[in-house]
């Protein structure tokens, strides 16, 4: 009696355990390497708190923009915002998951990371091909306690389509004319020097490996691979170092409420401690759904971030979305994401 009892137990369990995982829904996304370090910790903690699966390609965001439009993916990722017109012409939504800082990083021996001084103008005359060694007297008049060397500089860019490179270009064309004017603004651009890496990834790697380098890599990835950020001057006139504080003081001014589409871009924001090339990473979805299951999947893993992802957002030194803002994004998805029946999923 009790092992048939036993054996009825055991059935039972394992007839729920295999419920629960044919009731499991993977979901994939793709695009911008910013946010891939709090992606892939937010995936982990998910997948042990519901077995539930988000697998993230991180590919820029140029790719993760043609992957959801194509509908390859449930959702793509982009640190350059759409317009409210881009989003209608392929029946899209976007929401910011996460903020973040775009920071310069540097190879040169003896400097260590956030002893270096950087302005805007400084960066742009760089990236442009003017300043070509690192003794030149624009960056020397900033850093008069640096012992630097009369190497060349190397500068290292993004080759793919990217949302980092978004964030970069944009802060240079807002404190550059010269740069607005002859390069512009966009998720690729016609760089004037470099060499291409691509991803965070192979930014990073290049400058790793080159000496005399500089690039511009998501600040987590900077801080993962122990690498020599510098400081930059933001529009107060402030040397800042970048971290989860100064990211977060860029981010006080913004008014998403007022935002069509939710399209903001947060460069070069007012403030004493405001870091001057931050921006947030935005995740975009189709307003009809064709399978409602998955996009409840994708609704919820957002959803468990926002919740509960804060602490390893910190960690990571990004900003999490605050609070009033993600109960603006759960309207959008009650309000704008429709199943095939055109019945709201999100309730």
């Amino acid at each position: 009696m009790k092992l048939q009892t036993v054996l009825t137990s055991a059935t039972a369990a394992l007839g729920l355990a295999f419920a629960s995982l044919a009731s499991a829904v993977d979901i994939t996304g793709a695009g911008a390497t910013f946010p891939f370090p709090i992606y892939a910790k937010w995936a982990e903690d998910y997948k042990k708190a519901s077995g539930q699966n988000m697998n993230y390609q991180s590919i820029g965001s140029g790719a993760g923009i043609r992957q959801i439009q194509a509908k390859t993916v449930d959702f793509g990722a982009s640190d350059a915002p759409l317009t409210v017109e881009q989003l209608d012409k392929d029946g899209l939504i976007q929401f910011p998951a996460i903020i973040g800082g775009v920071v310069p990083v540097v190879n040169i021996e003896g400097v260590a990371p956030g002893a270096m001084k950087l302005t805007g103008a400084v960066l742009a005359d760089i990236y442009l091909g003017k300043i070509k060694t690192w003794n030149d007297a624009a960056i020397t008049a900033l850093n008069p306690t640096l012992k630097l060397p009369a190497d060349p500089i190397t500068v290292v860019r993004r080759s793919d389509g990217s949302g980092t490179t978004f964030l970069f270009v944009d802060y240079l064309s807002k404190v550059s004319p010269e740069w607005k004017t002859k390069v512009g603004v966009g998720n690729a651009v016609s760089w004037p020097e470099g060499v291409g890496g691509k991803g965070n990834e192979g930014v990073s790697a290049y400058v790793q490996r080159i000496k005399g380098s500089i690039g511009y890599v998501e600040y987590a990835y900077a801080k993962k691979n122990k690498m020599s950020h510098t400081q930059v001057r933001n529009r107060d006139g402030n040397f800042v170092q970048p971290d989860d504080e100064t990211f977060k003081a860029a981010a006080a001014n913004a008014d998403w409420a007022k935002a069509p589409g939710m399209y903001l871009v947060l460069t070069d924001q007012p403030g004493q401690d405001s870091y001057p090339i931050t921006g947030a990473s935005f995740i975009m979805m189709h307003k009809a759904q064709a399978n409602a299951e998955k996009a409840l999947a994708v609704m919820k893993f957002f959803d468990y971030a926002f919740t509960n992802g804060d602490k390893a957002a910190t960690e990571l030194e990004y900003v999490p979305m605050p609070k009033n803002v993600t109960a603006m994004i759960r309207n959008v998805w009650k309000n704008e994401i429709k199943g095939p029946n055109g019945q709201a999923i999100w309730k």
